[in-house]
């Protein structure tokens, strides 16, 4: 494996196409000015877009590049999932390599043998990727258009890797296309299993391929374009065949120097280094506000300062709104997860202009510019964060019964940009909770009227026979079945049919559990489910196609890992529930959950956090019940049976006059559910809280894993602390090493505080020796160094302590933000009509600040350190005038 710096991989990739006969071209920029379907470059192949349009001739068949692209929008890439996990980004590079065919002229460019042994050859060779560790997907084929099985890229792949390792993907995965018409064609995939050898071991890697799987990931696509889709939707061959690659940067560099996270890199080590500097906290890579801060600034950063040089400014409609909302995306959390009251964004400019100096110099060319664009961005908003909690102020005065109002919170949101977690924050200061499910129903609103121009375009139900639907995925998890009903929908774009038959295996999402996922198998034709959900009494089937023919029979094939996965996580949440109520209290209700294959999450009634020891107790009592090997007991009966029972129903969920109870030990968990479950408890394996929090006033959530979920949640756990025991160099008591190391850390603390200390009363003295006479009483202005608004307000109260007659004016500069303090003795205050308040409000405007205080004393802060020259002047003026 590859242990080269980021810079390096990229110049790699480079190199190496550039020995392939590639010409090298500069990344086109991040802003599309004309193509008016983007609004950003989103994709490597943007640029190429008029060559292989074969609008115009490519400067050469052979190109290499690496490409800014940003995405803010999309299943994959929601803005606001950005820096919460590991891996998504706004900005990203998109390593390519691309071939344009010329009908007259084959031998210039390349096709699939050259695309994937060159792949090879990089991947394995060049960066030493280990070959057990990588598979390959290649096009199955597709009846409806007829296109059979890339037989081709199948052969050429078996010459490089062995044919275990080389996988059949659909369409979804493995047919590219630009568009609804246009080049598309077929593609074959390069994943890597990073996981480590045990968990490799027990699971192969070929089932987590496309599996969303976090450590078993697509590293690099070679789109092999051939075809041109018609305005019918029919196919033709293209006189010129052309290969379109694309391989994430961020991704590549995490795989090769073996990281866990994409942030854990150098790609983005050095801003998050600049930050801990910047706010004097470190960074450690976990899931809590602060550590999420640092991600999303350090992601943030460059999708701003990229764009702003390539000319798109922050503005509120369009592209420029885009911008401006990435923007104070940061800012927020900066603000409130880093407790950061003045700008930052712009001091890592530089930080980003010199690490891409070489690869993308547009924007070291434009450092000064970019710079001073983020701070008045910044400035803007940091303002109209603080005129929000002015009218939080006032919001805090309005409100009763101690509950701030969800349209208040809302208000906060929308106008001044107060994320929720900030709104709580202010309100628990002031002993006031906020009524977050208002919150969320005005947010609702909102969104409805968002979606109201993009509203899902569903077609009418084709019906083919009128039948009840039977489900019958309790006992089965495959039936001969027929399609009863079918439609067409359109959504942003996509186009995906909803399939009813008559009967049906597959579970629908409800009760929190997830719908099933499977196959619908027509006849020779297969048709992947990707969700089945309820509507009124149907079980919608969603897929991407629609069968050939409508009218053959059907096999409904459930996928048995994911519902496996899933009943395992609902079965545990009975045992959850019951576990939280005999710890916690009768008190305790469901408010909500969802069930997956890889999680649970489950809201319940609580008045406080939970402790440690009672989060143990529960997992304790879960952890034996799972152990007793209980037999999972589901019956039917009427709803008054179940009551007298004991089962728990839920508020608001309607139930029939016949329910479903599920029995987990009669005398500890007796529900009413509709989910399905394991045979026994003992196939839930083991569980593991991971997390637990407020989710509003009252209602408490714990998220949790099962199974083989939570055994890799133990095995990651070990493997930090292994790190950890490598960092402290394996001591024999590594506790007491650490807590000698904190206590070493603090004693040095402390040893910089008082040197800070030592320093200020250095400066003191030289103050002393500056004060002028005038009449009974002493003046001093002046401008210090090296001191910050603290160290100048304790200097003013020692003067008063030493009881001199005096009146003072210190301003000075500290990171970046000026400050005034003004300081009188009560006697200068009665004779002269001194007031340290207003000087101070009138000297503020200078820095572009504000302040007040007390005749005797009163400071000022501001975030303009270039009008420190004027405030001097005049504040020597305010002192003549005594």
């Amino acid at each position: 494996m590859s242990h080269k710096s980021a810079k390096e991989i990229r110049t790699a990739f480079l190199d190496f196409f550039r020995s392939k006969d590639h010409l090298i071209v500069p990344s086109a920029p991040v802003v599309v000015k004309d193509d008016p379907t983007l609004m950003f470059t989103n994709a490597g192949m943007n640029q190429f877009k008029d060559y292989f349009l074969g609008n115009k001739k490519a400067p050469s068949a052979r190109i290499a590049d690496t490409q800014k692209c940003l995405r803010v929008s999309g299943k994959h890439n929601d803005l606001e999932e950005v820096g919460v996990d590991t891996y998504h980004h706004t900005l990203f590079e998109m390593l390519g390599n691309w071939s344009f065919g010329d009908p007259e002229n084959p031998s210039a460019g390349y096709f699939k043998e050259e695309a994937i042994a060159w792949s090879w050859e990089l991947l394995t060779e060049v960066f030493g990727i280990d070959k057990d560790r990588m598979y390959v997907t290649v096009f199955e084929g597709d009846d409806k258009d007829g296109i059979p099985a890339d037989s081709e890229a199948l052969a050429f792949w078996k010459q490089w890797i062995s044919e275990d390792r080389i996988l059949f993907g659909n369409k979804k995965d493995n047919f590219w296309e630009m568009g609804d018409t246009g080049p598309c064609g077929p593609c074959t995939e390069i994943h890597v299993d990073c996981r480590p050898d045990s968990e490799r071991a027990e699971v192969d890697g070929k089932t987590l391929v496309n599996a969303d799987h976090p450590q078993v990931i697509e590293i690099w696509n070679n789109v092999f374009i051939q075809f041109n889709r018609q305005k019918d939707g029919s196919l033709v061959q293209l006189p010129a065949k052309h290969v379109d690659t694309g391989m994430g940067f961020e991704r590549l560099v995490r795989v090769l120097q073996a990281k866990q996270s994409n942030y854990d890199t150098d790609v983005f080590s050095g801003t998050i280094k600049a930050t801990e500097l910047l706010t004097g906290i470190r960074y450690d890579g976990s899931d809590t506000k602060q550590a999420i801060a640092f991600r999303v600034i350090a992601d943030h950063i460059r999708a701003v300062s990229f764009t702003i040089a390539d000319g798109q400014l922050p503005s509120n409609t369009g592209a420029g709104y885009v911008i401006r909302r990435i923007l104070r995306r940061a800012v927020r959390y900066y603000f409130s997860a880093l407790n950061r009251k003045f700008p930052m964004l712009n001091e890592l400019v530089p930080v980003i202009a010199s690490q891409f100096e070489e690869v993308f110099p547009e924007l070291k060319q434009q450092e000064a510019f970019v710079k001073k664009v983020i701070l008045e961005e910044e400035t803007n908003f940091l303002r109209t964060l603080d005129a929000g909690l002015k009218r939080m102020d006032s919001i805090i005065q309005e409100t009763k019964d101690a509950v701030v109002s969800g349209s208040a919170a809302f208000e906060l949101f929308d106008t001044y940009g107060f994320p929720l977690d900030l709104t709580r924050l202010v309100a628990s200061e002031h002993g006031l909770t906020v009524d977050e499910q208002g919150f969320e129903a005005e947010m609702t609103q909102q969104k409805a009227r968002s979606r109201a121009a993009t509203e899902l375009d569903m077609g009418d139900w084709v019906v083919l026979e009128n039948g009840e639907v039977n489900f019958v995925g309790y006992h089965r998890l495959q039936t001969e079945s027929r399609l009863l009903r079918y439609r067409k929908v359109k959504a942003k774009g996509k186009e995906q049919y909803q399939l009813v038959l008559q009967e049906t295996p597959f579970y629908a999402e409800s009760g929190g559990q997830v719908g099933d996922r499977g196959v619908l198998i027509f006849g020779e034709e297969a048709v992947e489910v990707t969700d089945t959900r309820k509507e009124l009494d149907l079980i919608v089937h969603f897929t991407n196609q629609l069968p050939s023919d409508t009218h053959t029979p059907v096999v409904a094939k459930v996928d048995t890992g994911w519902r496996a996965a899933s009943q395992v996580h609902h079965s545990v949440t009975h045992l959850l529930h019951a576990a939280l109520r005999q710890v916690l209290g009768t008190h305790v209700a469901q408010k909500g959950s969802l069930v997956t294959p890889e999680y649970l999450r489950f809201d319940f009634s609580h008045f406080a956090k939970m402790t440690t020891e009672e989060l143990q107790q529960v997992e304790d009592i879960v952890n034996e019940k799972i152990r007793e090997n209980i037999p999972v007991v589901i019956k039917e009966m009427s709803k008054a049976e179940a009551l007298e029972l004991g089962a728990m129903a839920l508020f608001g969920e309607k139930y029939g006059d016949v329910v479903r109870v599920v029995v987990m030990d009669k005398d500890y968990s007796v529900e009413l559910c509709g989910g399905t479950h394991v045979g026994n408890t003992g196939e839930i394996g083991v569980f593991k809280i991971s997390s637990e929090s407020a989710v509003a006033a009252g209602v408490r959530r714990i998220e949790a894993l099962a199974g083989g979920k939570a055994i890799g949640w133990y095995q990651q756990k070990e493997q930090q602390l292994e790190q950890i025991l490598d960092q402290l160099k394996r001591p024999q008591d590594a506790l007491k090493a650490l807590q000698q190391l904190l206590e070493e850390h603090a004693a040095l603390k402390k040893q910089v505080e008082q040197f800070q200390q030592e320093k200020a009363g250095q400066v003191k003295d030289v103050l002393r020796a500056r004060f002028e006479t005038k009449g009974n009483f002493q003046t001093l202005v002046a401008q210090v160094e090296g001191l910050d608004a603290q160290q100048a307000k304790q200097i003013a109260f020692e003067f008063r302590q030493e009881g001199m007659s005096f009146a003072m004016i210190l301003l000075g500069e500290h990171q970046a933000k000026p400050f005034i303090a003004v300081a009188a003795s009560d006697d200068v205050v009665a004779d002269k009509n001194f007031h340290a308040g207003k000087a101070v409000k009138e000297l503020a405007a200078h820095i572009k600040g504000g302040g007040g205080g007390q005749p005797f004393f009163a400071t000022a802060g501001g975030s303009d350190a270039a009008g420190l020259p004027a405030a001097l002047e005049a504040a020597k003026s305010w002192m003549e005038q005594l």
